[in-house]
């Protein structure tokens, strides 16, 4: 890839924040941001497949700044699919309505492996790296550009089970079935992602996020094994590879959705991110008091809450900054927006975010 220009960063509150310097005000962005309950998303996406837009860096790029040209948020996030990279190794995903993602042809047991591809994540996922450059040119500056990926848990959650679960029983099973062979997978996948985050600093992301949506399916024993070793060596990896390219670091999130607070605790004092997310069962002060004052936390409100009064949205958003304090802390819902959620809902939490 070639070196970019792009514009000089106006709005650098989410990397202050990220890096622990001091902040104006508190930043604010929010997961799925770019989605559905906004008009102008569900008008494009009338007129495309919803992994037609991902691989179309020019209707990527629309989405991403839909949300950006509507709100007074502080970061935008490029558009894409924490699944793009099942594909990568030669899986079938599909999105159906109504259901969500669909693998037609899981994973049933390791001899399946055999089945998945190592891909040259360059070419392979060379149109997410295109949207991002296009997406940076276009946000002329304005709020940096988060890039992301799944966690290999994740990743071999959906890989395995062959779609989203309230229980996810099968990728459960193998890690106690087969061990080794869920070994196999996670390192597979942890290497695909490094490169796939490189990809992503090189086109023009200012932060990463690895979104760990399954952490919920995992007690501390089994968070330390299969998702807190693959965290860590995806850190180590990214920033290695940078270093070795001569390509400046940029801060890294981690977000193990439903994780207990033992595991919060582990992944702070071990994984090495800047930055980590928390959903919404867990208390703000308890967690700056057990994850410690070197790492910037991100969250939490409660999806739902966007459902209540304005005027509570936004006290209650608020609440969350004197809550978490303003030093080290990003503000966000504890997971992404839901597809209904109010618009006003969305400018009074913003407003909230930035009033203290």
């Amino acid at each position: 890839m070639t070196e970019h220009n792009f514009p000089p960063l106006k709005n650098d509150r989410l990397l202050r924040a990220a890096r622990g310097e001091p902040v104006d005000k508190v930043p604010v962005w929010i997961m799925r941001q770019a989605g559905r309950y906004l008009p102008e998303f569900r008008e494009t996406r009338s007129k495309s497949d919803f992994f037609t837009i991902c691989r179309t860096p020019a209707l990527a790029c629309e989405v991403t700044l839909q949300p950006i040209r509507r709100f007074d948020y502080d970061a935008s996030i490029i558009f894409s699919d924490i699944l793009v990279i099942p594909q990568a190794m030669g899986m079938e995903v599909e999105m159906r309505p109504g259901v969500g993602p669909v693998l037609p042809e899981p994973l049933i047991d390791p001899s399946h492996l055999s089945r998945l591809v190592r891909p040259d994540v360059d070419k392979a996922l060379s149109y997410v790296g295109d949207a991002i450059t296009l997406t940076r040119q276009s946000l002329q500056g304005k709020v940096p550009l988060i890039g992301f990926t799944g966690a290999p848990w994740t990743l071999m959650g959906y890989m395995v089970q062959g779609g989203g679960s309230s229980t996810m029983p099968l990728p459960r099973l193998w890690l106690y079935r087969y061990p080794k062979a869920s070994h196999q997978l996670l390192q597979l996948i942890t290497d695909i992602v490094i490169d796939y985050l490189v990809l992503q600093v090189k086109a023009g992301a200012q932060l990463l996020q690895v979104f760990e949506s399954s952490g919920d399916f995992l007690n501390d024993e089994l968070f330390q094994n299969f998702s807190l070793k693959y965290l860590k060596l995806i850190r180590e990896g990214v920033q290695n590879k940078l270093v070795e390219q001569n390509i400046p670091l940029v801060p890294m999130t981690a977000f193990p959705k439903g994780a207990t607070l033992n595991s919060l605790e582990m992944l702070a004092k071990e994984g090495g991110y800047d930055v980590i997310g928390l959903d919404w069962t867990i208390d703000p002060s308890e967690a700056r008091a057990r994850l410690g004052p070197n790492v910037t936390l991100q969250g939490n409100m409660d999806p739902c809450a966007l459902y209540a009064s304005e005027a509570e949205v936004f006290e209650r958003a608020a609440e969350l900054v004197r809550k978490f304090g303003k030093h080290r802390y990003i503000a966000n819902l504890g997971h992404g927006i839901l597809p209904d959620g109010p618009i006003t809902s969305v400018e009074a939490f913003i407003a909230g975010v930035h009033s203290v």
